[in-house]
C-alpha cells in the first residue's frame, strides 16, 4: 500500500475523463488525502504549440507532433516547479488527463507503434502509473458529444480516425497488459456508476485511507 499514487485517465474525446478525475479528486480529498490534478497536452509552452496545432493556428507533420508530445511530457515529469516527479515527492497523489498511453494510441495511427513505444521510453522509465484508468466509449457517442459540446472540432476529432485511435488503445493494452495497470471501465454508465467503480478499484490501494 502507498500514501500516494498516480493515476493516469484515458479515453478517446468525449469519453468523460475530465469528470472522472473530478469526482475522483473530490472523493479522494474528503478521504484526507492530498490530490494535484494535471493534464496532457501541459500549459508550459511545448503544450501550447500542441494545442495551437489541435487548435489549426499553427500546421505540423504528425511526426513533429510526436516528438513535441515526447518533449512536453518529460518536462510534465520533471518540471522542477510544478513536474508529477515533484509533486509525488510532496505526498500529493497526482492524477493526470492523458498520459503516455494517449501518444501510443493517437500518435501511433499516423505512425509506426514500436517508435512511438520507444520515443516515450524515457516517461516511462521515470513513471509508470499506478493505474491506467480507460474509460470506453464508441466513436460514434464520441463524435455526438463534441458536436454539442464544441463550437469547433480539433484535429484527429473525426470519426475514421477516433475509430482508428479506439482501436489503437485496445491494441497497446494488450501489447503492455504484462507492464501497465489498466481499468477499462464503460463510459456509456452513468457518472456516478463510473465513478464508483473506479473508487472500488483504488480505494484499498491507500495506507491509512479515511473513508468517509
Amino acid at each position: 500500500m502507498k500514501k500516494n499514487l498516480f493515476i493516469a485517465f484515458e479515453g478517446i474525446d468525449g469519453s468523460g475523463k475530465s469528470t472522472q478525475v473530478k469526482l475522483l479528486t473530490e472523493k479522494l480529498e474528503a478521504a484526507g488525502i492530498k490530490v494535484h490534478t494535471t493534464c496532457e497536452p501541459t500549459d508550459s509552452p511545448i503544450g501550447k504549440i500542441i494545442r495551437h496545432i489541435f487548435s489549426h493556428k499553427m500546421e505540423a507533420d504528425h511526426r513533429t507532433i510526436a516528438g513535441l508530445f515526447v518533449a512536453d511530457r518529460l518536462d510534465h515529469l520533471l518540471n522542477k516547479t510544478n513536474g508529477i516527479l515533484k509533486k509525488l515527492e510532496e505526498g500529493y497523489t497526482v492524477i493526470t488527463d492523458r498520459y503516455y498511453f494517449s501518444s501510443y494510441a493517437y500518435q501511433s495511427t499516423h505512425m509506426d507503434l514500436d517508435w512511438v513505444i520507444k520515443a516515450n521510453s524515457l516517461s516511462a522509465n521515470l513513471l509508470r502509473p499506478d493505474l491506467n484508468i480507460y474509460i470506453d466509449i464508441s466513436p460514434e457517442l464520441s463524435i455526438e458529444r463534441l458536436n454539442k459540446g464544441r463550437s469547433t472540432i480539433e484535429l484527429y476529432e473525426t470519426l475514421e480516425n477516433l475509430q482508428n485511435v479506439r482501436n489503437k488503445y485496445f491494441e497497446v493494452m494488450d501489447l503492455l497488459k504484462n507492464e501497465e495497470k489498466v481499468l477499462i471501465t464503460n463510459g456509456n454508465s452513468s457518472p456516478e456508476i463510473i465513478s464508483n467503480e473506479i473508487w472500488s478499484k483504488i480505494v484499498n490501494q491507500f495506507e491509512g485511507l479515511k473513508v468517509v
